[in-house]
């Protein structure tokens, strides 16, 4: 079976839905059932460090330095939004945001309780 899912990518990483204006691109992805984020992103040809925030039907699922979502399994008739990592996220919306579980676990085991913004920066 087939699940067909709804990319958008913004900023620079529009580039990998086929737009050059760097702003925003919308791709409509068919992947086999079992798809993951990774198999996504391999099918985008996207390196998973290039995105910064992302949201997957509106629950945030990885930020800079925190992607957590690699196994997530996908579904029919997702929508999943990659931001480039230089795209902000204003600061009042980060707490008691939906999250994707295995984001969720991980925010929940760190010292900060996920109130950086990159995670790359902290030992």
């Amino acid at each position: 079976m087939t699940i067909h899912i709804e990319v958008w990518l913004y900023g620079p990483l529009a580039k990998y839905g086929g737009s050059n204006d760097n702003i925003s691109a919308l791709r409509r992805v068919a992947l086999p059932e079992e798809a993951t984020v990774q198999d996504l992103l391999d099918h985008l040809a996207m390196p998973s460090e290039e995105r910064g925030i992302t949201f997957i039907n509106g629950n945030l699922s990885a930020m800079p330095g925190l992607q957590p979502d690699l196994p997530h399994r996908l579904g029919d008739g997702d929508r999943v939004a990659f931001f480039h990592t230089k795209s902000m996220w204003p600061f009042q919306y980060r707490h008691d945001v939906a999250m994707v579980s295995e984001f969720k676990e991980t925010v929940g085991q760190r010292e900060d309780a996920g109130r950086r913004t990159r995670f790359d920066t902290i030992a």
